[in-house]
């Protein structure tokens, strides 16, 4: 073998050693360098790093603000009245060594399974406190409450090597068996004041239809009564010129009167009269001076 293909041979593999044994840490991340299972260096700030290749190896862990949504959970206030809450919380890994002790090659799944038994507990133990009512955590005072689980959960979570960061509730329900009971008294309650409301709506009809007729009624009494009056002086009037036309002239006020009976009785056309012929009604009809005999 030729001296210059040693050279190459010996130049690649002093390349890939060195390539081997040189790692980068991003800044997001944290690294550990292992030798055999065991940690023999911790790598936290950013840029170039060195291992021994072949025998050490390196695990990187997010040193980023992390999520986690936890599984609804089912709590009892001191009102008894159950909820069903679904919560998320922020974490970091605080200390990746002890992180790497506690949760061993299961990595971030362990910690986060573990992490979730820890949330679980103090969500249930805190909303299911003396005093704190299903009141208290639909209103904004739980605001307070998810600082109280905040404080428990990182005291819990320390172990592990996280720092909880918050802890927030998402959503409140009922759960789903209570649903159509609690929908069921809503419906009725909403049916109650509907019917309420009708009812005073009926009642208040009632009275502008009594106090409409009651007007309709008063207005039309005294329009009748105002008739009636004019009528009255009407018949009145009427009576006293026809008593004193009949003063001036009774006899022709007699025959005007006769005048208008014969008119009014053989009206028509086809008008019969049967009357003796010796009654006064004719007697203006047999005079040849227009007068009665």
């Amino acid at each position: 073998m030729n001296k210059g293909l040693m050279f190459l041979i010996a130049l690649g593999a002093a390349v890939f050693v060195l390539l081997s044994s040189v790692f980068i840490v991003d800044e997001r991340e944290k690294a550990l360098v292992l030798q055999f299972g065991q940690i023999r260096d911790v790598k936290q700030d950013p840029g170039l790093a060195f291992k021994i290749p072949f025998i050490q190896e390196v695990v990187r862990y997010d040193d980023r603000i992390l999520a986690l949504d936890t599984v609804p959970t089912e709590v009892t206030p001191s009102d008894d009245r159950r909820l069903v809450v679904d919560a998320f919380a922020r974490y970091r890994i605080s200390d990746v060594v002890q992180f790497r002790q506690a949760v061993g090659v299961g990595g971030m799944r362990a910690a986060e399974d573990r992490l979730e038994g820890i949330l679980n507990p103090v969500i249930r133990a805190v909303l299911g406190s003396d005093g704190v009512t299903s009141n208290t955590i639909l209103s904004a005072d739980r605001a307070q409450l998810m600082a109280r689980i905040t404080t428990q959960a990182r005291q819990r979570a320390l172990p592990l090597g996280l720092d909880v960061v918050d802890v927030r509730l998402k959503q409140t329900n009922l759960p789903e068996q209570n649903l159509d009971a609690t929908f069921a008294r809503m419906r009725a309650e909403r049916e109650r004041e509907a019917a309420d409301e009708i009812a005073r709506g009926e009642e208040a009809a009632q009275r502008v239809r009594a106090t409409a007729d009651r007007t309709v009624v008063e207005v039309v009494s005294e329009a009748q009564k105002t008739a009636d009056i004019t009528r009255g002086e009407a018949d009145a009037r009427r009576n006293a010129i026809f008593a004193g036309a009949y003063g001036a002239n009774a006899e022709f006020f007699e025959f005007r009167r006769s005048l208008d009976a014969y008119e009014n009785s053989i009206k028509g056309d086809n008008t019969t009269l049967i009357i003796d012929p010796s009654d006064p009604f004719f007697d203006y009809l047999k005079s040849d001076t227009g007068s009665r005999p």
